[in-house]
């Protein structure tokens, strides 16, 4: 795998953009094969799980042409197969959505489930209670899901309030549009990601009522049209940035961004001490200083992202005095803990809690990134760390992250790519 080689102690200063949200565009690729018809996709974040995705709709019988880089059209018409690939869907996780968008095109789905992965086991469950809410008889077999039915009716489906499922709460509304009468799902996920998700369905015809709530009523209708969607900015990048500037004690602005997505992060960014300047489109930090202790606890939106957890594991280990941090969604988001102590951290896990002592210096080591948000948090230690710091892994963040590398690179990071090249938009044009 390529590797990222950082060396510490340089300010970022100016500006980056915050590119088109990962987890906001997988749905909307998904949803697309709804349509019979074309799509538009714009602020498409070029990275390996959205390539992955696009040659996914396209195995299944969809005709996709970048328009240029960032911009997809997709049209569905003629998609054929509801039997996804194995080889595409054990990429990631995030392919499960095409079950929703299957059982609703075609009365039936043939998808591998997807197992547990480093950061956490994560069950689809919901998802099967939710199409089987709908009438599909769902049955397993040798690892993968058979779904079928002659026709999805509305149903009341109750997701459980405590994690208010993205995933599940996505591919039960996909089934949802097109299936006969009424669907209410109780507990609906309200992240960014899925009220945009919501937005495009409705901007295709979709009768969705409650946009942004915790329960969606949605009246299933025959056939969804064709319509235009720009991805929203990616909170978790933009998030990943704004620390970045904040740590190194530069004068930073993160442009296109949606601050109202933000409100957590912005939060205990302020408590730990630093200041940030909302513009609107734009959020500016000005470091400098070093960061108080700070406590984090995860929660589904408009909690603190579970994402953004190790970024702020960083904070915490350069911070002054003790920090808590309690993950509440993926029991092994720990995975960088390990490796931010062969930089100097005091880091303690104890069950979904970690106990991290702030220190005055991490020191650049060689550690490996097992996960994309354990590649972010360790090269944010990178930039702050006395030394060198090489992250083997660097592959991780390509699915994520768009050209994160260069980003910081241009921002003064003193940090390169080594072993391979980012996925390249000279692919993603017509």
């Amino acid at each position: 795998m390529a590797k990222i080689v950082v060396h510490g102690g340089s300010p970022l200063q100016g500006e980056v953009k915050a590119s088109g949200s990962k987890n906001g565009t997988l749905p909307l690729l998904a949803a697309a094969m709804l349509i019979e018809g074309e799509t538009i996709l714009e602020n498409v974040p070029i990275i390996q799980d959205v390539l992955t995705m696009v040659e996914m709709i396209e195995a299944l019988g969809a005709k996709c042409k970048w328009l240029a880089p960032g911009t997809l059209r997709i049209d569905a018409t003629s998609l054929a197969k509801s039997v996804a690939p194995y080889e595409l869907v054990r990429r990631m996780r995030g392919s499960f959505y095409v079950a929703g968008a299957l059982l609703a095109r075609f009365g039936e789905a043939e998808v591998p489930l997807p197992g547990g992965c480093v950061i956490g086991s994560r069950p689809v469950d919901y998802h099967l209670m939710g199409f089987r809410a709908l009438g599909a008889d769902i049955h397993e077999d040798h690892g993968i899901m058979h779904a079928s039915a002659d026709r999805l009716r509305g149903a009341r489906v109750y997701l459980d309030p405590r994690y208010r499922s993205v995933g599940a709460t996505i591919n039960i509304m996909l089934a949802a549009c097109v299936a006969e009468g009424t669907t209410i799902i109780e507990n609906a996920s309200r992240e960014p990601e899925v009220v945009a998700c919501e937005e495009f369905l409705s901007s295709a015809g979709a009768k969705i009522q409650g946009i942004g709530a915790a329960t969606l009523v949605i009246d299933g209708i025959k056939r969804l049209h064709g319509a235009r969607c720009r991805a929203i900015p990616d909170r978790m990048e933009a998030g990943t940035y704004l620390i970045a500037g904040a740590l190194t004690g530069g004068d930073f602005t993160v442009t296109d961004v949606r601050p109202d997505h933000m409100h957590a992060v912005i939060e205990k960014l302020q408590e730990a001490g630093f200041v940030i300047h909302n513009h609107g489109t734009a959020l500016r930090v000005v470091g400098g200083r070093r960061p108080r202790a700070i406590d984090v606890t995860t929660a589904p939106y408009p909690g603190f992202p579970t994402d953004l957890q190790p970024n702020f594991g960083v904070v915490a280990s350069v911070a002054d005095g003790t920090s808590v941090i309690e993950e509440t969604i993926f029991e092994s988001r720990y995975n960088y803990a390990d490796e931010l102590a062969r930089m100097g951290a005091n880091i303690r896990v104890v069950g979904r809690a970690a106990i991290v002592r702030g220190v005055e210096t991490l020191f650049g080591a060689p550690v490996e990134a097992t996960d994309i948000r354990a590649g972010s948090a360790l090269v944010l230690a990178g930039l702050i760390a006395d030394g060198v710091t090489e992250i083997d892994g660097a592959d991780f963040l390509d699915r994520g992250y768009e050209d994160i590398v260069t980003k910081l690179a241009g921002a003064g990071a003193r940090i390169e790519l080594v072993g391979r090249a980012r996925p390249e938009a000279a692919q993603c044009s017509s």
